[in-house]
């Protein structure tokens, strides 16, 4: 069963970060060819927390710095990001998570 998107720009980002549901992230990430485990919510809603304090999708270095300090894991490095979310993995959790796409991603 699937859940209808609210509107997406040309890259698949949600048009409003307030219309972000987990449901819809589940969407986002079945779209993308991704089921979603509990390694990959606490990313994204480490991510989404990021975003609240700091008004910005962090690219990879600032996510991972967050990650290791607020996750208390110091075994978070850009492997297991690409693990969890393949090709630009702050691009892609920025996605499913809900917020704009990092400033400094392709």
């Amino acid at each position: 069963m699937t859940t209808p998107l609210p509107p997406v720009d040309p890259e698949g980002f949600l048009c409003d970060t307030n219309d972000w549901t987990k449901p819809i992230a589940q969407q986002l990430a079945l779209n993308e060819g991704i089921t979603l485990t509990d390694a990959h919510w606490e990313v994204l809603d480490s991510l989404r927390a990021f975003y609240q304090e700091f008004d910005l999708a962090p690219a990879m270095r600032p996510l991972i710095r967050y990650l290791k300090l607020h996750l208390n894991k110091h075994d978070i490095n850009s492997l297991y990001l690409l693990s969890l979310f393949p090709g630009s993995p702050a691009k892609l959790a920025a996605k499913i998570a809900g917020l704009p796409k990092p400033e400094n991603c392709l």
